[in-house]
């Protein structure tokens, strides 16, 4: 009696992990591509309430710039940065459209015209970010 595989049947298995593979790639990478604008968009949700919080408990007007490279909070008038992470071009998310920043009331309201829509989106996942002038901020699939 032998031990082992023979050659045939190793490349009997590999054959039918290799279609395998195949039939199930697509499926992971439309999970993976959802996950991945779900997170980029609660990252621009959190980004929102952090400025729009931090504004409020620090009593001066902060400006949260949203851009595809990174989302960055600044003191209004100020180069230096209170808080900074990565947009979601960091996880290949794309947003469209040039960099838009929002600037927080000592209040909690946003100052201008601060009404915003953020179309995010990988592969066949899209998800909007909507922004009202009142701080109120909700996702769209």
């Amino acid at each position: 009696m032998r031990r082992g595989a023979t050659l045939l049947e190793l490349a009997l298995c590999l054959v039918v992990l290799g279609l395998l593979l195949a039939i199930s790639l697509p499926r992971l990478q439309e999970a993976a591509d959802r996950l991945a604008v779900h997170q980029a968009a609660l990252d621009l949700v959190s980004a929102h309430r952090r400025a729009r919080i931090g504004a409020i408990l620090q009593s001066r007007v902060l400006e949260l710039t949203i851009d595809s490279m990174a989302l960055v909070i600044r003191q209004r008038g100020s180069t230096s940065e209170v808080w900074r992470a990565p947009g979601p071009a960091a996880t290949h998310v794309s947003l469209p459209g040039p960099p838009r920043t929002m600037s927080f009331s000592p209040v909690g309201i946003t100052l201008g015209l601060s009404n915003a829509s953020f179309s995010l989106s990988r592969g066949a996942a899209t998800r909007t970010v909507i922004v009202s002038r009142l701080g109120r901020v909700r996702t769209v699939p």
